[in-house]
């Protein structure tokens, strides 16, 4: 059985790959989400992610799909306690921004949504730098003290906004941020790498990067002349265009081959072995992506493997 990793300063246990639920609800429908739910349960996972805005951006929807989906999940297969579910704050369109009010509003429409009492790990979603961190951080320690939510975390942050955040924690023995959810992938290394990595390795915060296959593009079905049928397809496809991502492209797929992997999940353990990262998060569509991505827990690259990806990546 794949060992389990904790998440940060954390007493949460966590799968090492975070299954990404900004899909259900927008190109999963409640049947395919349920699905690959379930599949994902039962190879061993326990770490959903999701956000309250997921999916406001479809024409029809209006925010808190994937949330509901996701609590019609838990209530029928009745597995509230052995899933540790994330979600997000700041960009629900009826519940926008960091301010104190807003965080507790929001978080009670998520726990609604979700079916639940408790959110395991609550994360500001973007980071709103005109609103005070004693603000966000005292809203959110009510949050913690109320047992609507077991543990902080954020996202889309600077470096020195969450160094700030975490000094106002520790100052005042609030609730404090356990983890970090970086945009983070072997395309786009430069917003983490650096100061927002310094500052979450001094904390021992726990690294959970989004994009962990930069929309699609690191799963090696991008290719040039090829056409991806996918709603994310503008966005990866645009890594083929530069020399790094036919570098990356050649390298993950010279390792797959030898390893007998999927460059998927090649691309994954390269980021599930950087310093502090926990769990990269993914999503699935359907239940055949997902054995792919579920391989990340038992494979393990070597040094070498790891050199040459990190090399390539640096073009």
């Amino acid at each position: 059985m794949t060992s389990l990793r904790t998440l940060g300063t954390s007493d949460l246990q966590v799968f090492p790959l975070a299954l990404g639920g900004n899909v259900f609800g927008w190109t999963a429908d409640e049947s395919a989400s349920f699905a690959v739910l379930d599949a994902y349960t039962a190879a061993g996972g326990n770490f959903v992610d999701t956000a309250d805005v997921y999916s406001a951006w479809v024409d029809g929807n209006s925010g808190g799909e994937s949330e509901t989906v996701i609590g019609r999940w838990l209530a029928a297969r009745g597995r509230r306690d052995d899933v540790l579910i994330a979600t997000k704050v700041s960009q629900h369109p009826a519940f926008q921004g960091l301010s104190a009010d807003n965080i507790k509003a929001a978080a009670d429409a998520s726990l609604k949504r979700l079916g639940t009492d408790h959110i395991d790990l609550y994360y500001t979603h973007f980071d709103q730098p005109g609103t005070p961190v004693e603000e966000i951080i005292g809203a959110l320690d009510e949050l913690v003290r109320a047992g609507k939510v077991r543990h902080i975390a954020a996202s889309n942050i600077s470096a020195e906004r969450l160094q700030a955040s975490l000094a106002f924690s520790e100052r005042e023995g609030l609730a404090r941020y356990v983890a970090l959810q970086p945009h983070y992938n072997l395309v786009s290394r430069d917003t983490y790498e650096g100061g927002l990595r310094e500052v979450a390795a001094r904390a021992g915060l726990g690294a959970v990067p989004y994009s962990a296959l930069a929309s699609g593009f690191l799963t090696g079905k991008y290719r040039p002349g090829a056409t991806v049928d996918s709603a994310r397809a503008a966005g990866a496809g645009k890594h083929l265009e530069t020399a790094r991502g036919q570098a990356v492209l050649a390298a993950l797929d010279a390792i797959a081959a030898d390893r007998g992997a999927e460059t998927a999940t090649v691309a994954l353990a390269w980021l599930a072995g950087q310093p502090t990262v926990t769990a990269p998060i993914a999503s699935a569509r359907t239940v055949e992506q997902l054995p792919a991505l579920l391989a990340v827990a038992d494979l393990r690259l070597t040094e070498d493997e790891v050199a040459r990806l990190t090399q390539a990546s640096s073009v």
